[in-house]
């Protein structure tokens, strides 16, 4: 029997895959699970300053087999999936200084100045074609090349004309029907990193012993009784923007109200101090409350609040004025949904993520991180160990739950420059758009929960 300090450290490699390319994990390396060939492409990389190309669309298939094609898409993909280069050593020597256990969360601007060198271009030499002194024997079509940047990532269209109270059939095709927005180009490899990797479908196996109190301690801290802020209104009456604004209001504070009584419950409450919870928790609750509204309270948001905003209609003022940053979030929510139903996240995954999520030792201000990162490796392993033993044939689907959370990270950041008079507008959007794909759903069930008691 192991002790909780021992799985802490315990690595079980054999059991996880590169995040990158698939191959046989040997641990966590600058803040993801990863071989030993992505850890050392990724620190060389970025301390010599690489600038590399892409042959072809950038989207290059990433596989043991495949990496050492394309280097462009390769850095790429380390990017996306949150490795760290905070986290490399500045004297380039072995032992990264490991400041994250999960992914970061970087933004496209960012991983476009990186890719094309812009964030190097003081020190980045003139041209590096060939392999650049890599073992990966890289092709030398896939070299630097100076001027070469990532599309940047496009906003949608700001034509005011569209007929947003109506929601017409071009709009539904735009956010519904048709394939992934250009917004999302870097997020297909997010999701859908071990495609054609050639790994064998993992066996079933045991959950590990150290695992399942933890689980079942994250689950019962969790308020999963509906919410009790009244969202029925009379037929026939017509939701003024007041009215809905302070609806939304009552929500969060009552979101709120759990997530603090759920901070009390938490298994690992006495291991950090006050101080340091009430840092994460104004650092994390808009983060906290999305999670939760996407999964355990889905019903009821999408349900008896989208019945709500369907009997509020915004004036042309409103139409005309919502802003670029509520067309992104909106964009942005919609297509996590999506996501968030395709998966339909367990009980005890939500838990485990609400957990990782919270436990975020980059947030300034903090006291006992090294406490922290404890936790959030322990939290991060019993999500993944979980995960695998439930689902032994979905060996996408945590690293596909995990890149949620910076997804979710990022959707609140931009939520807070969206003006609060745009808000009922914004919710009334994305409930429309959400909840014409739960028609056929309505069970009285979260679309985004299942029972522990199945695959």
């Amino acid at each position: 029997m192991f002790l909780v300090q021992d799985f802490l450290f315990y690595d079980p490699a054999d059991q996880r895959t590169c995040l990158i390319c698939g191959d046989r994990a040997t641990g966590l390396h600058y803040g993801i699970i990863s071989c030993e060939g992505c850890k050392g492409f990724f620190k060389r990389s970025i301390c010599n300053k690489r600038v590399y190309r892409c042959s072809r669309d950038k989207n290059c298939e990433m596989s043991r087999k495949q990496r050492n094609r394309c280097q462009y898409c390769r850095l790429l993909k380390c990017l996306q999936m949150g490795m760290n280069r905070k986290a490399i050593r500045e004297d380039g020597m072995p032992g990264g200084r490991n400041k994250s256990i999960g992914p970061v969360q970087i933004t496209e601007e960012e991983i476009e100045r990186i890719m094309s060198g812009q964030e190097f271009k003081e020190d980045a030499p003139e041209h590096t074609w060939g392999n650049n002194g890599d073992s990966d024997h890289s092709s030398p079509s896939n070299g630097a090349s100076e001027g070469n940047q990532p599309s940047p990532a496009s906003t949608l269209s700001s034509n005011r004309s569209v007929e947003m109270n109506g929601y017409t059939a071009a709009l539904r095709d735009q956010y519904i029907n048709t394939s992934m927005s250009t917004h999302y180009q870097l997020l297909p490899h997010l999701f859908s990193y071990a495609a054609q990797s050639g790994l064998l479908a993992p066996q079933p196996r045991s959950l590990y012993p150290q695992s399942h109190p933890l689980v079942v301690q994250l689950v019962a801290a969790e308020d999963l009784a509906p919410l009790t802020t009244p969202m029925l209104i009379e037929d026939g009456y017509k939701v003024t923007q007041v009215e809905l604004f302070a609806l939304l209001c009552r929500l969060a504070d009552e979101l709120l109200f759990r997530q603090i009584s759920w901070i009390k419950k938490l298994p690992f409450f006495c291991e950090l101090s006050i101080e340091d919870y009430t840092c994460l928790l104004s650092s994390t609750w808009q983060e906290l409350i999305l999670l939760s509204c996407l999964t355990i309270y889905s019903a009821q948001i999408f349900g008896d609040l989208a019945d709500v905003t369907a009997k509020y209609t915004p004036s042309d003022d409103e139409l005309q004025g919502f802003s670029e940053d509520g067309m992104e979030v909106m964009e942005r929510l919609i297509y996590l949904f999506r996501k968030f139903h395709q998966l339909k996240i367990s009980n005890e995954e939500y838990a485990c993520m609400k957990a990782i999520n919270f436990l975020n030792q980059d947030i300034r201000g903090l006291s006992n991180i090294s406490q922290l990162e404890q936790l959030n490796k322990r939290y991060w392993y019993v999500c993944q160990d979980y995960t695998e033993y439930k689902y032994p044939h979905q060996p996408k689907r945590f690293p596909e739950i995990m890149m949620c959370l910076p997804e979710i990270r990022c959707i609140a950041g931009k939520l807070v420059n969206v003006p609060l008079e745009q808000l009922p507008l914004l919710f009334k959007a994305v409930l429309h758009s959400c909840k014409s794909s739960l028609t056929s759903y309505r069970t009285g069930l979260s679309p985004c929960i299942t029972t522990s008691g199945g695959n």
